[in-house]
C-alpha cells in the first residue's frame, strides 16, 4: 500500500492550529542567522567570532527551528488536540529557550561562567519541557503511521542535554587531553544527535512532501531499524571520547554513517520519481550529501590523529562541513518550504511565497557548494578568503528573500483562490536554468582569479616573496602544504611539521587556550594576537630551508611556545639568535655599559615621580576597588621608557591600606592584549577561581578578608609569572598590626627589577625582555618603579620625627637589604613579627637595641622606624650593593 502524500496539513480553522503567521515561531531563526552574518562580516572586531558564528547558527537558529518545527510535525502526524500544547505554552518554552541561548552567547565570549551555566540550564529545561510535551502527544494519539518520527525527536532531546553539559565544561576550561575529548564529544553529540536525529526523523515525511511525490512504502520500516543503530553509534562515540578510546569513537562514527545509509534508502525512490526542482529540495539534498562527506572526514581525522589534541586541532574542516554544508543548507531548504506552508493563506499565497524563495535558487545552491568545496581544499589564502565570502553571500541571500516572500504573499490572490499548477515540463525548466548554473561557475572562477591575482606567489606563479621562507634558493613545486596548528597550554600542537622543500606552507592557527592570547611568527610572517577561540591563516610562502617559529607574547617563547618547520630535502635552518643579539623574540644587546654608569649619572629630569606616602587609613571595613589591566608606556629611569603591564596604569599598582578583619572586594578588568590574573597574598583562599587567568575584555571579582597583619604583595599570577611581575604587575597591601602607634611620616617603598628589551637601544619604549628575566639580569633595580627617582625628588622629614618605611620586595628575583645611610632603626617588623620594638628585642629588655638593615627575600615585606637627630641628606638603598648601583637608592631629606 502506498501513501499519496508526505505530511498531512493540520486543520487551520481552530484558533490554536499550526497555520497562520506567528512571529515567535517564524522570525527568531531568521534573526539568529542575520546575527551570524553580521559577526562573519565584522569578525575581526568581535571576540571569539568563530565560536560565536557557529553557535549563532547551531544553538540559535537550528535549535529554535527544531523546537518549533518538530512540534509542528508532531501535531501534523499525530493529530492530537491543539489544546494539548497550545501556543501560550509553546511561547513560554520558546522564550525560555531564547533567553537561555542569549545568556550562553554572551557568557562564553565574556567568560562569565555563571551566566553560561544559567543559560545552558535554561536551554536544557526548555528542551526537556519540549520532550515532555512530545511524550504527552504520543500517549494521547491514536495508533497511526510514522510515530517513529517523534521517537527520533525524543532521542535528539536526550543527546542535546549531554552535549550542552560538555559545552559548559569546555567553557569552564579543562587541562590536557580532556579539552580535545570533550570538544569531540560536544560536537558529535550536538551535530549528529540533536541536529542529525531531528533531521533524519523529519525528512522521512518532509522530503517526499517537498518533492510532491509519494513516500516509499518501506520508509517507516527502515526508519525504525535505523534509529537504534544511530543512537547506539552516538553512544559508542560518546563512550570512546570520555573513556579515552579513540578506536571506539571511530567505530561509533562509522556505525553512524552506516545507519544513515540504511535510513537514506527511503529517500531514493521519491528523488528518482521527481528529482529536486526547487530551492528547498536542492538545498536539503546538498545538506544530505555533505552529511556523508562530513562523517567520512571525521572518521579519517579520528583514525589518523595520534592524540585527542590532534583530533581537536584537525576538526575545523569537519565543523565547517557540518555547520555550513549540512546544518545551514538543510535549515534554509526546510524554511523555504515550511514558512509559506505554515503561514498559509491559500494556494495562491503559498505559491507566491514559495516562488520568491526559489528566486535564483540554482545560482545560490551551486555557488555555495562549489565555493565550499574550494574552501576545504589547500588553496592559497586569498582564494580561501574570497571563496568564503561567496559562501556567505549565497547563504545570506535567503535573509532578504524572507521579506520578498512576505511581500509576494501579500500581493497574491485572496485566501482560497486557486491558481493553476504549472506543467511538469515548466517545473523542470524554471529552476535548473542554464544561465544560473553558468553564473555560479563564473562567480567561483572569478573568486579564484581574484585570490590568485592578489597573491600570485601563493599559487606558485611569478616571483617568490621576500619572506624568510623564500630566501633559500629552491624550485617551487607549485604544491601547497596546509597544516592545522593549535596554541594551548604554552605549547604549539603540533610543534614540528615537515614540508617538502619547494612547497608553499599554509598554517591554520587556532588559539585553543581558554585564558590568554597567542600568536605565531615563522619565516618572517607573524599572525595577529589571537584571543581564545580565534583562528587565522598564515601563508608562510615557499619553504626552502628549516624554519624556527615562536609565540612573540613576552615570556611565552621561554615557556616553550616554539615551532619548527622541517624542509624535507631543503637546507638546514640558520642558527637561532640568542639572548644579546636583539632577535624578534624580545632579546636585546647587553646594556652593561649604560648600567654600570647607574641612573645617577643621567641628568635627565624624571617626568613624574611616584608618590611614596602611605595612603591614609579610613573608617571603611569593606574596601572596593576596580583594577584595570593596562599596557602603558612609563618611565623606568631618567629618560628611559618602557611599555609596562600595569594594574591601574601605575607601577607599582595602587597601595591598599586596611586593618585586620577588613574585607577587600577587588574587580579585575583585563584591558590588556593578553591573559592576566591577580593574586593577593593578604588573603587566604583557594586560588582556582579568583586567581584564574582571564582573557582580554574579561573581568572577575576577587574578595578576601585580611586576617593577618603585614605588608603583603599582590601580583599577576599568569605564566610565566616572572615576566608578568618583571613587566610591572605588582603592588602592596598594608594591613596594620593591632595597636600600631601613629608616626609622623609613613612611606611605602616597593623594590622591583626592570628588564629592557632591544627597542631601548633605538630610544624607543621597549617591551619586557623575557630572556633577561630568566637569566636574572635586570637593567635596573628600583624603588616604586623608577630608578633613582627619589634622588631627584627626595622624601622629606624633620629632625626628631619618627619615620616609618614600609618595604616590600616584589622581585621577581632579587633579594633586598633595606638600609638608611647615617641612620639606625629602633623598630624592625618583618613578615608579621617584631624583630625589634622601640630598641627592645625579644630577649632583651634594656631598650638599647638597634638594627642596620631589613633583610627581605622576594615577596617578603615589613617596616622599619627611625628618628634622625640632625638635618641632612640620608641616602636609603638596598645594601645588595650591585642593586643599589642599578637604581635601588633614594634620599631622605631631613630639615630642622
Amino acid at each position: 500500500m502506498k501513501v499519496s502524500t508526505g505530511t498531512p496539513p493540520p486543520a487551520p480553522s481552530r484558533p490554536n492550529a499550526s497555520r497562520g503567521r506567528w512571529p515567535l515561531r517564524d522570525y527568531p531563526a531568521v534573526v539568529w542567522l542575520l546575527a551570524a552574518v553580521v559577526v562573519a562580516i565584522a569578525h575581526q572586531a568581535v571576540p571569539s567570532a568563530r565560536w560565536l558564528m557557529v553557535h549563532l547558527v547551531l544553538l540559535g537558529a537550528i535549535t529554535h527551528s527544531i523546537m518549533v518545527w518538530s512540534t509542528y510535525f508532531t501535531q501534523a502526524l499525530l493529530k492530537t488536540p491543539p489544546t494539548l500544547d497550545d501556543r501560550r505554552v509553546q511561547a513560554k518554552r520558546l522564550w525560555l529557550l531564547l533567553l537561555g541561548v542569549l545568556a550562553v552567547l554572551v557568557g562564553v565570549p565574556t567568560a562569565q561562567l555563571a551566566l553560561v551555566v544559567a543559560g545552558a540550564a535554561a536551554v536544557v529545561v526548555a528542551v526537556v519541557w519540549h520532550a515532555v510535551q512530545l511524550v504527552r502527544r504520543l500517549r494521547r494519539a491514536l495508533p497511526g503511521r510514522f510515530r517513529i518520527t517523534i521517537r527520533y525527536y525524543l532521542a535528539a532531546c536526550a543527546f542535546l542535554s549531554v552535549g550542552i553539559t560538555a559545552g559548559v565544561l569546555l567553557a569552564r576550561g579543562l587541562p590536557g587531553d580532556w579539552y580535545g575529548r570533550l570538544l569531540v564529544a560536544h560536537t558529535m553529540v550536538n551535530l549528529l544527535g540533536w541536529v542529525g536525529l531531528t533531521v533524519t526523523g523529519t525528512l522521512l515525511t518532509l522530503w517526499p512532501t517537498i518533492l510532491r511525490t509519494r513516500i516509499d512504502e518501506r520508509a517507516e520500516r527502515w526508519a525504525k531499524q535505523a534509529l537504534p543503530v544511530l543512537v547506539g553509534a552516538l553512544l559508542l562515540t560518546l563512550a570512546g571520547t570520555l573513556a579515552d578510546l579513540r578506536p571506539l569513537a571511530l567505530a561509533g562514527v562509522v556505525v553512524y554513517a552506516l545507519g544513515i545509509c540504511w535510513w537514506g534508502r527511503a529517500l531514493l525512490r521519491p528523488a528518482r520519481t521527481r528529482p529536486p526542482r526547487s530551492f528547498a529540495a536542492a538545498s536539503v539534498a546538498a545538506g544530505l550529501v555533505w552529511l556523508l562527506v562530513g562523517l567520512v572526514v571525521v572518521a579519517i581525522t579520528v583514525a589518523r590523529a595520534d592524540s585527542w589534541a590532534e583530533v581537536a586541532n584537525a576538526f575545523t574542516p569537519a565543523t565547517a562541513i557540518f555547520v555550513v554544508g549540512v546544518a545551514a543548507q538543510v535549515l534554509l531548504g526546510a524554511l523555504s518550504y515550511l514558512l509559506p506552508v505554515a503561514i498559509g493563506g491559500g494556494p495562491a499565497k503559498v505559491k507566491a511565497a514559495t516562488a520568491a524563495f526559489d528566486s535564483y535558487g540554482a545560482l545560490r545552491i551551486m555557488m555555495a557548494n562549489a565555493a565550499l568545496v574550494l574552501c576545504l581544499l589547500p588553496v592559497p589564502s586569498w582564494v580561501l578568503v574570497v571563496c568564503s565570502v561567496l559562501v556567505l553571500v549565497a547563504l545570506a541571500w535567503f535573509l532578504p528573500l524572507v521579506g520578498v516572500a512576505l511581500a509576494a504573499r501579500r500581493k497574491a490572490g485572496e485566501p482560497g483562490t486557486l491558481a493553476p499548477p504549472p506543467r511538469a515540463a515548466e517545473q523542470e525548466t524554471t529552476f535548473w536554468r542554464r544561465g544560473q548554473l553558468m553564473g555560479a561557475l563564473v562567480a567561483v572562477l572569478l573568486a579564484v582569479s581574484v585570490g590568485v591575482a592578489v597573491d600570485p606567489a601563493a599559487a606558485g606563479l611569478g616571483t617568490t616573496s621576500d619572506s624568510g621562507a623564500d630566501s633559500a634558493a629552491v624550485a617551487a613545486t607549485g604544491e601547497t602544504t596546509t597544516v592545522q596548528v593549535s596554541a594551548q597550554d604554552m605549547r604549539f600542537v603540533p610543534d614540528t611539521v615537515t614540508v617538502p622543500a619547494g612547497d608553499r606552507l599554509v598554517i591554520e592557527l587556532t588559539n585553543d587556550d581558554p585564558t590568554t592570547v597567542h600568536d605565531l611568527t615563522v619565516g618572517g610572517v607573524t599572525s595577529d594576537r589571537l584571543a581564545p577561540g580565534e583562528s587565522q591563516t598564515l601563508d608562510v610562502g615557499v619553504v626552502g630551508e628549516d624554519l624556527d617559529g615562536w609565540c612573540t607574547v613576552a615570556g611565552h617563547r621561554q615557556m616553550g611556545m616554539v615551532f619548527t618547520v622541517l624542509a624535507e630535502g631543503g637546507a638546514a635552518a640558520a642558527p637561532e639568535p640568542t639572548a644579546g643579539t636583539g632577535d624578534a623574540a624580545g632579546t636585546s644587546p647587553d646594556h652593561g655599559d649604560a648600567q654600570d654608569q647607574g641612573p645617577s649619572a643621567v641628568d635627565t629630569p624624571i617626568e613624574a615621580v611616584v608618590p611614596a606616602e602611605l595612603p591614609p587609613l579610613t573608617d571603611e571595613t569593606t574596601h572596593r576597588l576596580t583594577l584595570a589591566v593596562e599596557e602603558v608606556e612609563l618611565e623606568v629611569a631618567p629618560g628611559v621608557w618602557q611599555r609596562r603591564w600595569t594594574f591601574g596604569g601605575t607601577v607599582p599598582g595602587p597601595t591598599l591600606h586596611g586593618r585586620v578583619g577588613d574585607t577587600f572586594e577587588i574587580t579585575l578588568v583585563n584591558d590588556g592584549s593578553m591573559g592576566h590574573s591577580i593574586d593577593f597574598h593578604a588573603g587566604a583562599l583557594a586560588p582556582d577561581e579568583p586567581m584564574r587567568t582571564i582573557a582580554p575584555g574579561e573581568s572577575l571579582t576577587y574578595t578576601f578578608t585580611a586576617e593577618r597583619a603585614g605588608i603583603w604583595m599582590y601580583h599577576c599570577a599568569t605564566e610565566p609569572m616572572s615576566v608578568h611581575i618583571g613587566a610591572g604587575m605588582f603592588g602592596a597591601v598594608v594591613i596594620e598590626p593591632d595597636d600600631l602607634p601613629e608616626v609622623d611620616r609613613s612611606y611605602v617603598l616597593v623594590q622591583s627589577e626592570t628588564f629592557l628589551g632591544a627597542d631601548h637601544e633605538a630610544g624607543e619604549a621597549s617591551e619586557v625582555d623575557a630572556d633577561k628575566v630568566l637569566a636574572e639580569d635586570p637593567d635596573y633595580v628600583t624603588f616604586n618603579g623608577i630608578a633613582g627617582q627619589y634622588d631627584q625628588e627626595p622624601l622629606t622629614a624633620r629632625t626628631g620625627e619618627t619615620v616609618r618605611f614600609w618595604v616590600l620586595d616584589a622581585g621577581p628575583n632579587r633579594p633586598s637589604s633595606f638600609h638608611v645611610v647615617g641612620g639606625q632603626f629602633d623598630t624592625v617588623y618583618s613578615e608579621g613579627a617584631y624583630l625589634l620594638k622601640d630598641g627592645q628585642g625579644p630577649l632583651d629588655g634594656a631598650g638599647h637595641g638597634g638594627a642596620q638593615a631589613l633583610a627581605l627575600a622576594a615577596a617578603q615585606g615589613g617596616f622599619v622606624e627611625l628618628t634622625l637627630p640632625e638635618a641632612g641628606h640620608y641616602p636609603f638603598i638596598s645594601h645588595v650593593m650591585v642593586d643599589a648601583e642599578r637604581g635601588a637608592h633614594g634620599i631622605l631629606a631631613v630639615t630642622d
